[in-house]
């Protein structure tokens, strides 16, 4: 089917979802702390969450940066249309994440109005993951298209699987959250954070059943691509190796591990986001928009190739060279040990 078509679209392909993917997972458990700041028992407690992502938060964005990038460089047709209708969901999420990032900085900074930017920080982070489920819940379910151009109104991207989407992130970041802080934490705080955990194990998978038996309704050509030809034999490891991930993750809560029950559900997390590539491909945009279709000029992608070789390895570097550096726990008072 793809025999003779460029590379080059594949290869953007895979370091858009590469880039999303590693924007999701880094910046997903930080939001995932925002959204489960309505727990913390007092504000003591809050700056403890909120200061185990405090030196490393910051530096998610540029993933975010680099798939938005990259899909205006190499893709830029797919690019147009999903701002263009994708645009209020899209301004939802940019607002919210400058609100989480206002009130991360203002409230360690305030005195009498701590409160309400711990406030604000929980309602960022919870707009943008939910801005963020339903975006892709949109995309997932797919555009009309004619003559790769959208019909449709402004609200289009509005239906119960988008809704779906958007409240199974904000819960899947509340997982990694409570996953991160059992890692990071002691006391009463992990003990707060595997609490909230044990619950958000059983949403999660609830919501991964609803969302990954949904979607191939949604589309024949998701239907055909899992259950046509025999082609769910070869696929089959994907949601069985889910379905291994879950209790896994559940029993590692249960016995109250600190690494795994993080490793497990950052795992869960990418198994799904396979699940749900291996349902689209090739379409960069469903129903009729493939990758090839939304290229670029391939000089045009080789040429922001060439910068991305350069600029990737130092992403990379910077994120383990920070990660490593705040490897260990934080106490109450802040302090890494």
């Amino acid at each position: 089917m793809t025999e003779g078509l460029p590379l080059l679209p594949v290869i953007w392909f895979g370091v858009i979802g590469f880039a999303i993917m590693m924007y999701v997972l880094l910046d997903g458990f930080v939001l995932g702390i925002g959204v489960l700041a309505p727990f913390a028992e007092d504000e003591r407690q809050l700056d403890t969450m909120m200061n185990t992502a405090a030196p490393i938060w910051d530096g998610n964005e540029t993933w975010l940066v680099l798939g938005g990038a990259g899909l205006l460089a190499a893709f830029p047709k797919a690019y147009a249309i999903i701002l263009s209708t994708l645009y209020l969901p899209v301004l939802v999420m940019l607002a919210a994440l400058v609100l989480r990032g206002v009130s991360f900085e203002f409230r360690f900074k305030a005195n009498k109005s701590k409160a309400l930017w711990g406030t604000c920080f929980a309602i960022g982070s919870i707009l943008a993951a939910f801005a963020q489920g339903v975006i892709l819940g949109a995309i997932a379910e797919g555009l009309p298209l004619r003559e790769a151009s959208v019909v449709g109104g402004a609200l289009h991207w509005f239906s119960p699987f988008s809704m779906l989407c958007g409240a199974a992130v904000v819960f899947g970041y509340a997982l990694l959250g409570s996953t991160w802080l059992i890692l990071k934490t002691e006391g009463a705080m992990q003990t707060i954070a595997y609490s909230l955990t044990r619950p958000l194990v059983a949403v999660v998978i609830a919501f991964m059943v609803l969302v990954s038996t949904s979607l191939p309704f949604l589309s024949s050509q998701i239907m055909a691509r899992w259950f046509n030809d025999g082609n769910f034999m070869w696929l089959s490891p994907v949601p069985l190796l889910a379905l291994i991930n879950a209790v896994v993750l559940w029993r590692a809560v249960m016995r109250k591990a600190e690494v795994l029950p993080f490793l497990a559900a950052i795992s869960f997390f990418l198994l799904g986001f396979i699940g749900l590539l291996v349902g689209l491909w090739p379409n960069l945009l469903p129903p009729s928009l493939s990758i090839w279709d939304a290229a670029a000029a391939p000089s045009s992608q080789m040429f922001t190739l060439v910068g991305l070789a350069v600029m990737l390895p130092v992403i990379l570097g910077y994120v383990w060279w920070s990660y490593s550096v705040f490897r260990g726990k934080v106490t109450e008072g802040g302090n890494y040990h």
